[in-house]
């Protein structure tokens, strides 16, 4: 039986975000494409509130669909009879409202509630609960507009609420705070102040779930050259204007072999993660990891868009788990329900 799944694409508040939307599920589209299990259709969401439903994700064909008002585009979703969703939204509304909207239709999705990515995308609220459940955490302050700041320099000024490090940067001493916090309240209300931890290295770490268990990745280590990894170090434009990942450039991350000792000290932070959040079907974590060794949480990347270039797809490849593997397993555990955590 050929399943028919639901790529949701697009953003409700960023064209920044759209494009990268577009990007990595175009990516998902091409990758995981296979005409005997699946039947792949598009939704595309744009600032405006408008849904389109195109037949691919090229900017020609997103021009050329009709839009439609969210009403019309929910009649639309239900007379498709979509089996399941493959959310690729990266916007707050997109990891929430648009997640919850298919609650509403009982139509299941890959991934997390909205309730957990909500948790997630919130800087301070993720670290609190992972701090809670054990995980180091730098010492941080949640600041709003006129209040002063009790953490002392160095430090790192970050969105509450912000994505790619847009709004981020490091504080040598007290006198640029100014600045740093003026930059980052350009995005959110609410700044989020952390201690800085000194650089030894900076890792992500990838879990998926399989038959009830936490199966964690090979690590992907960054290259850092400065202070702290900006905005410039992972997202550009080339000159048609189109969205390049520059952290996926060879000599900027690669996979951390197994075996190093930092590994199984992530990992175990990881899982902690993981549960405290509240994650299903897999999650994604940043670390730092201080001159001793010891990893120190930043933050939460609650989502999987199942593009050959995405994290948690190049950490299992890197396990011997392909991409279609592990594609099919986040479908049918979305089709068939998830198995407790073991």
């Amino acid at each position: 039986m050929t399943v028919h799944v639901l790529h949701l694409a697009g953003s409700a508040s960023s064209e920044f975000l759209c494009d990268l939307s577009r990007l990595y599920a175009a990516d998902c589209v091409k990758a995981a494409a296979d005409e005997d299990r699946y039947k792949f259709s598009i939704a595309y969401v744009t600032p405006d509130g408008l849904w389109r439903f195109p037949t691919d994700l090229g900017r020609d064909a997103i021009d050329a669909a009709d839009p439609y008002e969210p009403a019309d585009a929910v009649r639309q979703l239900v007379n498709s009879r979509i089996d399941v969703v493959v959310p690729q939204m990266f916007c707050v509304p997109g990891m929430t409202t648009y997640r919850a909207l298919f609650d509403l239709l009982a139509i299941p999705y890959v991934g997390n509630t909205p309730a957990v990515m909500a948790l997630g995308a919130n800087k301070a609220l993720a670290r609190a609960v992972v701090g809670a459940a054990g995980v180091d955490v730098p010492t941080g302050q949640v600041v709003t507009r006129g209040e002063r700041v009790s953490i002392p320099a160095p430090a790192v000024v970050k969105p509450v609420d912000g994505d790619n490090s847009v709004g981020l940067a490091f504080v040598g001493d007290a006198d640029a705070y100014d600045a740093a916090l003026a930059a980052a309240f350009e995005y959110c209300d609410d700044v989020l102040v952390e201690s800085y931890v000194e650089l030894g290295r900076e890792v992500r770490c990838g879990i998926v779930v399989r038959d009830g268990e936490l199966l964690c990745l090979p690590l992907e280590e960054y290259r850092v050259t400065k202070r702290v990894r900006d905005h410039e170090d992972k997202i550009s434009r080339d000159r048609n204007g189109d969205l390049s990942l520059v952290a996926k450039v060879r000599d900027r991350a690669w996979i951390v072999d197994p075996r190093d000792p930092v590994t199984k000290r992530v990992w175990e932070a990881a899982r902690k993660c993981h549960a405290a959040l509240g994650c299903r079907d897999y999650s994604l974590f940043d670390f730092r990891i201080d001159p001793t060794g010891n990893p120190w949480f930043l933050e939460a990347g609650l989502y999987c868009s199942f593009a050959e270039n995405s994290v948690i797809a190049m950490m299992a490849s890197a396990a011997g788990i392909p991409l279609n593997a592990l594609f099919g397993t986040a479908i049918d555990a979305a089709l068939r329900g998830r198995s407790p955590l073991r």
